[in-house]
């Protein structure tokens, strides 16, 4: 018996351990973290969100409404672009009167948070060293 007793705490020490790194990993799936390798070398913490609960805590069902399409300097509400990094048509130094990478970024995300009066403005509200 004193034998079993070491045997059965470390099996139930692993199995404990065992689903605690799978509750982690699970959790960390719909972990966003906003920091394109565009950018290179960041001057502040990139802004991370859980995309799953932002989404639902703020009531939006649809892709489009932040990952939108366009051309033209034009957004297009109708043509969704999950999947695509945003980096594909905004570029960090772009040419011209097009939007760049960082103003698609706080423009897309600080407008929504103040129409809705809810959510990060401040940049160490998005960007926690």
């Amino acid at each position: 018996m004193k034998r079993i007793l070491p045997l059965l705490m470390l099996a139930a020490l692993v199995c404990t351990s065992a689903f605690l790194a799978v509750q982690t990993v699970m959790a960390q799936d719909t972990i966003t973290k906003l920091a394109p390798a565009a950018f290179g070398k960041l001057t502040r913490p990139p802004a991370v969100f859980n995309h799953d609960k932002h989404n639902e805590k703020a009531k939006l069902e649809e892709c489009v409404v932040c990952h939108h399409g366009g051309a033209d300097g034009k957004q297009d509400k109708t043509a969704s672009t999950e999947g695509t990094p945003c980096s594909d048509c905004h570029k960090v130094k772009p040419a011209g009167k097009a939007t760049s990478l960082q103003r698609a970024y706080h423009k897309q995300c600080i407008a929504c948070h103040r129409a809705k009066g809810k959510g990060p403005l401040a940049c160490g509200q998005c960007h926690v060293r």
